[in-house]
């Protein structure tokens, strides 16, 4: 049976899975959280009408002058793109035919980019035997003749952080190596702008930052995100961007998500607390979770259970979580989590519950 490599358009899942879908639903396999874009975006929405009777500005902007601002960066440092997904598109073509270090499990984005530019991809697996932690000296020794090393912090899929120092650690070890640090922040905001990397960027000019707004809040239809590097790699990455590749009312709401501190406090609080209940749950009940850090988790059923049973059991109940079918060394075992509504998190964990008493 062949999946969706991605979490989100639950539809897709269960017209492959071949499960009649439900009614109702709750779409656990996407990481956005449940409480909706700031107000703002709905309040702004009348008078966005005249932005789509223009061209756009081909730099992103006002979005891209917004976050250079907000992390306290010079503007060209910073590109604006149609969502992560389309720099890591730019990134896969600037590693065309070259050596790329890949830690796995990871975003299936990174993979299936590389590969359609033909490069050589190296992989450093990650295990559940150690719960999941990267040895670094490991990661370190595969960086001779590689052109990129690619790092998710926090670590997608299974939450994990990655701490300063250990990312002094790999950058100067990339350094050394002359190969390039692609660190995809997706998920950072969750875990507090104090563990960004950003900050360090001036001190390495192999690092490329990668960071999305679709996440924290919750816009995953206008898709977009922005990369930070030296000037230079910008230049160099932007080369391979449509001319307009950011629309107008993108980047118009996306420069005032910026100025929402009470907002971001909210969501990260209340992500928190979901997680934190959901893994004391998980835990009790038999389960093995991630060390999570952020707005998601990963876990594993009690050794006796059959996965891909529970899984299909909790898509006829109209539970979507996200299998692990593509990311590799889960291999279907495990289920991702991302955390929504306190009605909707009672609501999995008692079909849990249920389905562990039962089967």
């Amino acid at each position: 049976m062949k999946l969706p490599d991605h979490g989100a358009n639950p539809h897709k899942l269960f017209e492959q899975a071949g499960v009649e879908q439900p009614h109702s639903i709750v779409d656990f396999s996407e990481n956005v959280h449940p409480f909706g874009p700031p107000a703002f975006v709905e309040q702004a929405w009348p008078d966005l009408l005249e932005q789509i009777r223009r061209y756009p500005d081909p730099d992103g902007e006002p979005f891209r002058s917004a976050a250079a601002a907000y992390h306290e960066l010079e503007t060209h440092c910073v590109a604006a793109g149609n969502g992560a997904a389309e720099i890591f598109t730019w990134l896969s073509r600037r590693y065309r035919g070259k050596r790329v270090v890949l830690i796995e499990p990871a975003f299936s984005e990174y993979r299936k980019t590389l590969e359609a530019e033909g490069a050589d991809i190296a992989t450093v697996q990650l295990t559940a035997d150690n719960s999941w932690r990267m040895e670094l000296e490991k990661v370190a020794k595969e960086l001779a003749g590689s052109t990129a090393l690619y790092l998710c912090n926090p670590h997608n899929p299974t939450g994990r952080m990655l701490t300063h120092p250990e990312l002094v650690f790999l950058a100067e070890a990339c350094e050394a190596a002359n190969c390039e640090l692609v660190l995809d922040e997706a998920f950072i905001d969750f875990a507090g702008e104090q563990h960004s990397f950003i900050g360090r960027q001036k001190e390495f000019s192999n690092l490329i930052i990668v960071r999305s707004m679709t996440k924290m809040y919750a816009i995953p239809g206008l898709r977009l995100g922005y990369a930070i590097a030296d000037p230079a790699i910008v230049a160099e990455l932007k080369q391979g961007a449509a001319h307009w590749n950011v629309n107008a009312i993108s980047a118009n709401l996306g420069s005032r998500c910026f100025e929402e501190a009470e907002y971001r406090k909210q969501v990260v609080e209340a992500a928190n607390r979901e997680r934190q209940q959901m893994e004391r749950f998980l835990r009790e009940h038999g389960c093995e979770a991630t060390d999570s850090a952020v707005n998601f988790l990963s876990f594993r059923l009690p050794p006796e259970k059959d996965a891909e049973k529970f899984f299909m059991d909790m898509l006829a109940k109209g539970l979507v979580l996200r299998h692990t079918k593509s990311f590799r060394g889960m291999e279907g075992e495990w289920f991702r989590i991302g955390m929504k509504a306190p009605k909707q998190m009672i609501q999995l964990r008692e079909a849990i519950s249920a389905w562990l008493e039962t089967k």
